[in-house]
């Protein structure tokens, strides 16, 4: 394992860390799954750990894991403080103390203030009182680092890193956002302040690493034959010098695996300049396939009216990316329209717009969906899911 220091507090991270939003799961987090994988990665060398207290079960789970297997001396220990839910200082220490008892523990290595979106939202806590609130904290030793995770606009980010004397902070970052959010310019600004960057979404949402448009796989195999779409993407993320920790939420033991060679693999510099060419083609052939910049990360969810957004979006890019077949079959089964139009189809939306209040990427869900029916349910499409379900026996297909 590849070690960064953060030098606001001397730490030696590891290049690569578990983001843990993406716990394995059924209906629930699959706790035997997650222990294993929590555990090997330990032992193999990843140090830094990122929850956040609205990722519906990864605090309980993960500091069920710590606990029960004396890791938690073994790592640096992230997680989020859900600031718009606060309406009173008091509401600080409420959300706070209930996150240290999720954790087991009695203290938070980095501390994030969760999703500021620009420098209004961070004066609205300001007003009730977080500035003393974290010096509180950190006086009393229950907050070690102090920082912040953005989705917003560039230029905000760079008022919010100018605003409090902050001791890392937290960006979307990859190679298809280099001028997304923060982008390349916010990172090598926090870097100018001296602080550690904690890249999030290094994959997109998993699209670089299982949705690589066909073309796009075919470039990268002739370059190296045996390196994977994801380590091509973390690869990029740890030749640069600016970037701290790589988060990667990995839920299946094969994705640890290769996730950990690349990152015994990557230093600053490594990668050539025939392997940045390919990036840059790859990058040119991922948007012209993909439409719609959604990472998957659920915030939208629940629709009121069972929409599955996220399947949505994912099927509509699938069928750009690797053909109208593989993704109006995609779009079939992610939104159960086999079983009933009442199911995750994008037919049931009525517009109420609850959904773009809740997303990081600033999508235009709506308008968006609306391209998405045209695609996915054209004239035909009633008398297919007919014809389909009549052959399955009315089974998923």
């Amino acid at each position: 394992m590849q070690y960064r220091t953060d030098l606001k507090s001397g730490n030696k991270l590891s290049v690569l860390g578990f983001g843990c939003m993406r716990f394995p799961r059924g209906i629930s987090i699959d706790l035997a799954k997650s222990e294993k994988l929590v555990a090997d990665a330990i032992e193999q060398g990843v140090n830094y750990f990122d929850t956040a207290y609205i990722y519906g079960g990864s605090e309980d789970t993960l500091g069920e894991i710590l606990s029960k297997n004396n890791l938690r001396g073994k790592i640096y220990l992230a997680t989020k403080l859900p600031h718009s839910k606060c309406k009173s200082y008091e509401d600080f220490d409420l959300y706070f103390n209930e996150q240290l008892s999720r954790l087991h523990t009695d203290y938070i290595d980095y501390y994030l203030i969760h999703n500021i979106s620009d420098l209004t939202a961070w004066e609205r806590v300001v007003a009730l009182g977080i500035e003393k609130w974290i010096a509180a904290k950190k006086a009393s030793g229950q907050i070690r680092q102090i920082g912040f995770s953005f989705h917003g606009a560039q230029a905000e980010f760079v008022k919010i890193l100018d605003a409090y004397a902050w001791e890392f902070c937290q960006i979307q970052y990859n190679y298809m956002n280099e001028n997304y959010q923060a982008g390349l310019k916010g990172l090598k600004k926090a870097n100018e302040k001296g602080l550690p960057v904690i890249i999030m979404e290094p994959l997109l949402g998993g699209k670089l690493a299982n949705g690589v448009p066909k073309r796009g796989q075919s470039l990268m195999r002739e370059a190296t034959p045996d390196r994977s779409s994801a380590a091509w993407g973390l690869k990029w993320l740890w030749n640069q010098p600016e970037v701290t920790v790589v988060l990667s939420g990995m839920n299946a033991p094969e994705q640890l695996a290769d996730n950990i060679k690349a990152a015994a693999e990557s230093t600053v510099g490594s990668m050539t300049d025939k392997e940045l060419a390919v990036i840059e083609k790859v990058k040119d052939i991922f948007e012209e396939a993909y439409k719609v910049p959604c990472t998957g990360c659920n915030y939208c969810m629940p629709c009121p009216r069972r929409v599955n957004i996220p399947g949505c979006f994912s099927a509509y890019n699938a069928s750009y990316a690797n053909g109208f077949v593989t993704g109006i079959t995609q779009y079939m089964t992610s939104t159960n329209v086999m079983h009933s139009k009442d199911g995750g189809s994008v037919s049931n939306c009525v517009k109420c717009g609850l959904c773009e209040k809740k997303c990081p990427q600033n999508i235009k869900i709506i308008a968006e969906l609306g391209k998405v029916k045209k695609r996915m349910e054209p004239f035909w499409f009633d008398a297919l899911i007919g014809i389909a379900s009549k052959f399955s026996g009315g089974k998923d297909v």
